[in-house]
């Protein structure tokens, strides 16, 4: 796994693009490989275990994976045995609220699984938040599937949020900015070929 060491984009020819054409087009890339990913999800969690570890994030907020989604499962396995507080987010109108991971999982709106409402609030911020991302573009920030529900919880919760990370099967960067000032932002980005670390506009490990 390549880790980059600063901030470069090759120079290319690209076609005027905004937002919605770029999420469908890496959309398309995620369905064609989602069948043929476990190496990649397995480079990706592999990752994510490390930092974990070397952090010791005690407070963990993940999600539970479509099918174009890098598959945490496992990882959300390894670390219940570790005993670490894991949230997921539990859909509620337009945005979400976190609710303690825990068995069954339901199916709800957008073919997303969900444990059931627990009104259980948590007890300190959340040391990493693990988000799944379409794409970003040069400001780090990310371009999801379009519901918009990651952005309204950030910007009411970024404050209790201390490093949020983006997972992907695929890196799929713009050379236009194609986000907007709310969209989420990353303190680095993982994929099975290579990690990116933000720092003041430079990445670096």
């Amino acid at each position: 796994m390549e880790i980059i060491s600063k901030w470069y984009f090759k120079p290319k020819i690209e076609i005027e693009m905004n937002k919605e054409k770029f999420r469908k087009e890496v959309i398309n890339k995620l369905n064609k490989i989602k069948s043929h990913s476990y190496r990649k999800d397995k480079y990706v969690t592999e990752a994510l275990y490390r930092y974990i570890k070397r952090i010791d994030a005690r407070s963990i907020m993940l999600y539970i994976p479509l099918s174009i989604e890098v598959d945490i499962m496992p990882l959300i396995g390894r670390l219940r045995r570790e005993k670490r507080e894991l949230f997921v987010p539990f859909m509620v109108s337009e945005s979400f609220r976190l609710v303690k991971y825990r068995l069954p999982l339901e199916t709800k709106r957008f073919g997303i699984k969900e444990p059931k409402y627990s009104k259980q609030k948590r007890k300190r911020s959340i040391d990493l938040s693990i988000v799944p991302m379409v794409g970003t573009d040069k400001t780090f920030r990310r371009v999801g599937f379009g519901k918009g529900m990651y952005d309204r919880f950030f910007e009411n919760e970024k404050k209790n949020i201390k490093n949020t990370i983006f997972i992907s099967r695929i890196l799929s960067i713009s050379n236009q900015v194609l986000t907007d000032h709310y969209d989420v932002k990353a303190d680095m980005i993982i994929t099975p070929k290579k990690i990116l670390i933000e720092s003041r506009n430079k990445i670096c490990y």
